[in-house]
């Protein structure tokens, strides 16, 4: 990594004074092993359970249901938001149930696959860093500091707010702001002088919500409209690699 830390900041980032960026699927590729987690346990309940229209049960899609239904929200909601859209009312106790087949399987595959930090991304945040800008990492999962620290970045942050600490304060869950704005308190610096970095739907709309003066999605998926998505739902700008976000721009 040496040099990285003295590359420049693109325009965009001008007037930013921190950086509040999500974890998963933006600082490491532990998107994916969510993704899969999810997906097994919803086709195990949907084949358990089949909804009444048979249409409504068909197996989870890895992208189009993720980034829709789950991606960014916390276990909880994010169960309860996919069961409903396949017309199932499910209790408490099953949304809870399916949650922790999901929480379960993830934490066997992290074990197992381990993941690692996007290089672009730990060069935007050397070069925040060296330009004296604080950054922050929010995610709300409660394995954000495991999977921080197992990809080696997590020196790079000067706070994180997990979803260990959003049930201890309180904090409501994305498209709510409150994990963005715990953040940006912490780093000392208020919403409109600072950047969301978000991968998820729900994530770019909160950041639109705390009054952020930048939201930048950063679209994984590079499907037909995922960008647009991104933009639809609060994003300023949408990038496929966040060494977009530097002068000197991705590198291969």
């Amino acid at each position: 990594m040496a040099g990285t830390a003295r590359e420049p900041l693109a325009p965009a980032l001008g007037q930013v004074r921190a950086v509040v960026f999500d974890t998963d699927g933006v600082i490491t590729d532990s998107a994916r092993v969510h993704a899969a987690a999810w997906k097994t346990a919803f086709d195990a309940f949907l084949r358990a359970h089949p909804p009444g229209d048979p249409r409504q049960g068909r197996p989870f899609d890895i992208r189009d249901d993720y980034l829709r239904f789950v991606d960014g929200r916390s276990r909880l909601d994010g169960a309860a938001a996919f069961l409903a859209s396949r017309g199932i009312e499910p209790s408490e106790r099953t949304v809870r149930d399916v949650a922790a087949d999901k929480e379960r399987l993830f934490t066997r595959r992290l074990s197992e696959q381990g993941v690692d930090a996007y290089p672009g991304t730990v060069r935007l945040v050397r070069a925040l860093r060296a330009a004296r800008v604080p950054v922050a990492a929010v995610s709300a999962s409660r394995h954000a500091r495991e999977l921080l620290t197992g990809a080696g970045v997590a020196e790079l942050f000067d706070a994180l707010v997990d979803g260990g600490e959003a049930a201890r304060l309180g904090l409501a869950g994305k498209p709510c702001p409150d994990l963005f704005l715990e953040a940006a308190r912490r780093l000392g610096v208020p919403p409109d002088r600072a950047a969301v970095v978000e991968d998820a739907l729900a994530g770019v709309e909160a950041g639109r919500r705390g009054g952020f003066r930048l939201v930048v999605g950063v679209d994984r998926a590079q499907g037909p409209d995922t960008g647009e998505r991104l933009l639809r739902h609060g994003a300023d700008l949408v990038v496929g690699d966040l060494g977009e976000l530097l002068d000197g721009g991705p590198r291969q």
